[in-house]
């Protein structure tokens, strides 16, 4: 289902709760509203559709792809950037890395760990910081 996306600072600034399988059904509706708004939207968080778990989904050109419970683990190559969110209007500074690794579960719930790179290590990083409560 393509959900709203939600605006409310105080509700995004707030840290996400571990999801559990009992959740599969935000990585749909994350994808849907990813697909909804792949005009102007590379990546989502379920705190964006108004739900506090930490699910996140980014697209690779048309694929929407979801991380459950993603975890920073390793990060190199810091840089300075521009980004905009479509909970916020405008652009903001902030740092990211070009190079990171991840361990998340995949949509069966099975570990993963994967490293990425440039855009999409930019993008993964911006959702798991809406995980996080960090809002740009």
């Amino acid at each position: 289902m393509v959900r709203s996306i939600v605006k409310d600072v105080f509700f995004l600034g707030q840290k996400s709760e571990l999801a559990t399988n009992e959740d599969i059904a935000v990585v749909d509706d994350l994808l849907d509203t990813l697909k909804a708004n792949a005009e102007h939207c590379v990546g989502l968080a379920a705190n964006m559709i108004g739900i506090k778990k930490r699910i996140i989904v980014y697209r690779v050109g048309m694929i929407g792809l979801p991380m459950i419970n993603p975890v920073l683990t390793k990060k190199s190559k810091p840089y300075e950037t521009e980004e905009g969110c479509l909970s916020l209007t405008g652009i903001r500074k902030t740092t990211r890395y070009d190079i990171i690794e991840v361990e998340y579960l995949d949509r069966n719930f099975k570990r993963q760990r994967q490293t990425f790179s440039s855009w999409t290590a930019q993008i993964i990083q911006h959702e798991i910081d809406h995980c996080d409560g960090i809002v740009i």
